[in-house]
C-alpha cells in the first residue's frame, strides 16, 4: 500500500532505552507529530537497558524484517555529549531509512537487510530544533530528521553524505569450536527467561547427533538439555534446547525461566557438547569388587 498523498513514508518504527517513566518518549513522538501529523509511530520497545547499544542493535536486527517500510528511529546512546555523528542510513535503494547515533546500534539491522545504499551525517542545523540547554539528540535532531524524511525531504538536504564503510560497526560474538566443545554466548533473555544463543542449528548439528542429550556448561555449573520443538514438551524445571522464532538456538525451561534455572544471562558464555561422549560427560563405570581382607 502506498503512503498517503504528499508522504514518502507513512510509518516510523521507534526503539529506545528511554523507558516510559519519564516524558522522553512522549516528547519525541509529539515532535514527530508536529512535523508530520499523518505518520504512524510504531513502538518497537523502549525497554532496552540504559546505554546498551548491543541489546538495542540485536532487538533491531530481530525486528527489522517484520517492520513496515518507512523510517526506523533508534535512540540508544551512551555517548550523549561527546563528539559523534548522528546518521541516516538508506537501505534497499531507498526502501527504508534508519536514523540514529553512529555508535553501532543500527549496524546489525542494516546488515540484516542487505547493507547500506547511502549514509548521511545529519549536520544541517536548519532541520534541528533549537535547544535551551544541551542538545537532546532524540528530540532535537533525530526525531525531526525522521519526520522530514517522511514528508519527502531528500537525504542530501538533511546532511553530508559519508562513506557507509566509515560507520561504527556493531560487534556481535561468534560461536567457535574448541576441541569437541561449541563455545557460545547468550545474546538475549526475553521476558520469559528464554536464553537466545549465538548458534545456528546447523552449527550444533555438525557436532552432535540429532537425538543426543546436550551438555550445557556455564559459570554456574553443568546441566543437560534435550532437544525440543517447544517448551511445552518439557516437564516443570526441565531444560531444553530449541530453534526459536528467529532461527537461532535458545535454552528454555518447562514452565519456568532458563535464566533463573541456569543462573546466567546476556553476555554469559555457554559451552555445549554431546553429554554422552563429550567433555563433562560422566566417566565410564569401573567395576569394583569388595573382598574381606585378612588381618
Amino acid at each position: 500500500m502506498a503512503p498517503p498523498d504528499g508522504l514518502r513514508f507513512d510509518t516510523i518504527s521507534f526503539l529506545s532505552d528511554l523507558g516510559t517513566t519519564d516524558e522522553y518518549v512522549g516528547v519525541v513522538r509529539s515532535v514527530i507529530r508536529s512535523i508530520v501529523p499523518a505518520v504512524g509511530v510504531v513502538d518497537i520497545t523502549h525497554g532496552i537497558a540504559p546505554y546498551d547499544t548491543r541489546a538495542g542493535g540485536l532487538a533491531l536486527a530481530r525486528s527489522v524484517q517484520y517492520l513496515c517500510p518507512g523510517v526506523v528511529l533508534a535512540l540508544v546512546d551512551p555517548g550523549i555529549g561527546v563528539d559523534r555523528r548522528r546518521i541516516a542510513v538508506e537501505v534497499g535503494d531507498g526502501a527504508a531509512v534508519l536514523v540514529g547515533p553512529d555508535n553501532g546500534v543500527l549496524a546489525p539491522a542494516v546488515a540484516m537487510v542487505g547493507g547500506a545504499t547511502r549514509a548521511f551525517s545529519l549536520d544541517r542545523t536548519d532541520f534541528h530544533l533549537p535547544s535551551a540547554g544541551p542538545v537532546f539528540d532524540g528530540r532535537d535532531v533525530l526525531a525531526p530528521a525522521a519526520a522530514h524524511l517522511c514528508v519527502g525531504v531528500p537525504l542530501e538536504e538533511l546532511g553530508t553524505e559519508v562513506d557507509p564503510a566509515s560507520l561504527l560497526p556493531g560487534v556481535l560474538p561468534v560461536a567457535r569450536m574448541e576441541d569437541d566443545v561449541l563455545v557460545a554466548e547468550v545474546l538475549w533473555a526475553d521476558r520469559f527467561g528464554n536464553l537466545q544463543l549465538n548458534i545456528d542449528p546447523d552449527d550444533l548439528a555438525a557436532h552432535t547427533a540429532d537425538d543426543a542429550v546436550v551438555g550445557i556448561r556455564s559459570r554456574t555449573g553443568i546441566r543437560t538439555a534435550r532437544r525440543v520443538t517447544g517448551a511445552g514438551e518439557l516437564g516443570v524445571g526441565q531444560v531444553g534446547l530449541l530453534v526459536d522464532g528467529y532461527g537461532l538456538l535458545s535454552l528454555v525451561v518447562g514452565r519456568g525461566s532458563a535464566g533463573e534455572e541456569l543462573g546466567i544471562g546476556p553476555s554469559d558464555e555457554v559451552q555445549l557438547f554431546d553429554a554422552d561422549t563429550g567433555p563433562g560427560s560422566a566417566p565410564a563405570p569401573v567395576p569394583v569388587q569388595l573382598t574381606r581382607r585378612d588381618r
